[in-house]
């Protein structure tokens, strides 16, 4: 059918609206980049919008220098790898398991379950709960505490609910199939979609994650990239502020200015080269989610 005036006006400016919004997500992500390369000086007054002024790497080249920066983006990489694992693995085996027709007492489990999403016992309780099973400083603290999430499990048992059908279970009972092989043969294989929501929901929450590790880890060695960022932008900040020369102090508080957008970029990074490519799981996550409680 052709187009009428008034669909191609919509078009139109269903279009312009669209590029407003890509625009007003894009362009504060644009402007930390260039923001991490240009003087200071320029960019507190206001004069870089759409490309970078008196381009300078010194930023970057004070913030790797740091030799803990290193020790943290491995801490941050093994954090990440050994955290997703766990929780993917009770996930997924707990959202199976509630999703089993068989399973007696399966409605109170989940009702209480749903119940630790609107109250918890606090931080001064699970910090001493940690505390006393000797996790502090170690990191199992980071791990153990927040190993499942109420929110991943009614995901996964939804989507196991609605895709994996029942007689698909008494055909493999029939010839002969235990739950556990039944589970790692037929059911993971077909849950490829919701494994990787779990592992990516998971993955981006311990990469940005600072928290615990700021309540629980006392060894520096032992810090996430996200600590070492924060005590490198408070070490710098500090420095401006006891120094007494005035020329000293401007010098400074231009080399922390520089090192902060830096410290956005180098934390974001793998973030934001890993989102574009798994865009459609986010998708696909919040449907699984809105489809079924």
């Amino acid at each position: 059918m052709k187009a009428n005036r008034s669909d191609r006006l919509f078009d139109v400016m269903n279009a312009a609206l669209m590029i407003c919004l890509i625009l007003l997500v894009l362009y504060p992500l644009y402007f930390i980049v260039i923001a991490s390369f240009s003087n200071p000086d320029q960019v507190n007054a206001g004069h870089t919008w759409f490309y970078p002024r008196d381009i300078t790497w010194e930023g970057y080249t004070r913030l790797f220098s740091y030799s803990s920066l290193w020790q943290g983006y491995a801490n941050t990489i093994l954090y990440t790898i050994v955290g997703t694992v766990i929780n993917v693995s009770l996930t997924l085996t707990a959202g199976y398991a509630l999703s089993r027709q068989d399973l007696d007492g399966r409605r109170i489990i989940m009702m209480i379950i749903a119940f630790t999403m609107f109250f918890s016992g606090g931080l001064i309780p699970t910090y001493l709960l940690v505390k006393s099973l000797g996790m502090v400083n170690t990191a199992w603290a980071l791990w153990l505490p927040g190993a499942v999430s109420a929110f991943h499990i009614i995901i996964s048992r939804t989507f196991f609910q609605t895709t994996i059908p029942h007689e698909l279970l008494e055909a493999a009972e029939m010839d002969g199939c235990s739950n556990t092989r039944f589970f790692g043969r037929i059911v993971l294989p077909l849950s490829m979609p919701i494994v990787a929501v779990i592992v990516l929901f998971c993955a981006v929450s311990h990469w940005n994650s600072y928290f615990p590790a700021l309540i629980y880890l006392r060894n520096e060695k032992l810090y996430p990239l996200q600590i070492i960022l924060r005590d490198i932008l408070i070490a710098n900040e500090s420095q401006s502020d006891l120094v007494g020369d005035i020329a000293d102090v401007a010098a400074k508080t231009r080399i922390a200015d520089m090192m902060k957008f830096g410290v956005i970029i180098v934390s974001s990074l793998p973030v934001l080269i890993l989102y574009p490519f798994l865009q459609k799981y986010f998708m696909k996550g919040v449907m699984i989610g809105s489809l079924k409680g």
